[in-house]
C-alpha cells in the first residue's frame, strides 16, 4: 500500500509538470506551482525528485514516449505505408497539429533554447531526445532509398523544427510549406541516386 501511495504521489507530480512544462516552458514554471497543481506536499515532491532538474529529465522521457513514439510515429504510420510517403506524412500530421487550439510547440526545442549551459544534464538529455527523432527519420530515409540517410535525416529534421517554430509564430500553413520543400528534397535525393547508377 505504501508503495502504491508513493507511486501515486510521483505520478501526480509528473502529470502536473508535464502539463505545465508543455504549455508554459520549463523556466517559467516553479516548484511551488507544480506542487499546487499536483495537490501534494512539497516534501512529496522532493522525495521523488530531489531537484527540479530531476523532474525535467523525467518530463523529457515522458514527452518522448507520448509525443514522439505514441503520437508522431504512430500517426505517421497510420497515414502511409511507403517510407517516402511516411516522410511526407509527417507534415500532414503536423498540419493537423498546427490547426489545434492547444498547439503548444515542441518541448525539446523550447527547452534547448531556454538552457544556456551546454553541459547541463537537461540540455544534454534534450539533445539526445531530438537525436532519437532523427533515428526514426534515418530508418524512413533508408527505406525510401536515400544513400546518405544521416545527412538526409538532419535536413528533414531542420524542416520539421523550422515548421514548428513558424507555426509558433502564427503561420498555420507552415507544415504545408515544409511539405512542398520536402517533396523537392526527397525527389532530388532519389533522382541523384538514380543518376549515379551506371547504365548497363
Amino acid at each position: 500500500m505504501a508503495e502504491q501511495v508513493a507511486g501515486e504521489g510521483r505520478e501526480r507530480v509528473l502529470s502536473a509538470a508535464y502539463e505545465l512544462f508543455s504549455q508554459q516552458g520549463v523556466r517559467a514554471v516553479g516548484v511551488d506551482t507544480i506542487v499546487a497543481r499536483a495537490g501534494v506536499a512539497k516534501m512529496t515532491f522532493y522525495r521523488h525528485f530531489p531537484s527540479k532538474d530531476d523532474l525535467v529529465l523525467a518530463f523529457l522521457e515522458r514527452r518522448e514516449q507520448l509525443w514522439t513514439q505514441q503520437w508522431l510515429e504512430t500517426e505517421v504510420k497510420k497515414h502511409a505505408t511507403d517510407p517516402g510517403e511516411r516522410l511526407l506524412a509527417i507534415f500532414t500530421v503536423f498540419d493537423e497539429w498546427f490547426q489545434r487550439q492547444d498547439f503548444e510547440g515542441c518541448s525539446f526545442i523550447n527547452l534547448l533554447l531556454e538552457t544556456i549551459e551546454r553541459d547541463r544534464p537537461t540540455r544534454l538529455a534534450t539533445v539526445g531526445h531530438l537525436s532519437n527523432i532523427r533515428i526514426f527519420l534515418r530508418v524512413l530515409a533508408e527505406g525510401a532509398g536515400v544513400t546518405d540517410s544521416d545527412d538526409f535525416a538532419r535536413k528533414w529534421h531542420i524542416l520539421m523544427k523550422g515548421s514548428i517554430v513558424a507555426a509558433g509564430e502564427g503561420d498555420r500553413l507552415a507544415a504545408r510549406r515544409a511539405a512542398q520543400v520536402g517533396e523537392l528534397l526527397l525527389r532530388s535525393e532519389l533522382d541523384g541516386r538514380r543518376q549515379a547508377v551506371p547504365s548497363r
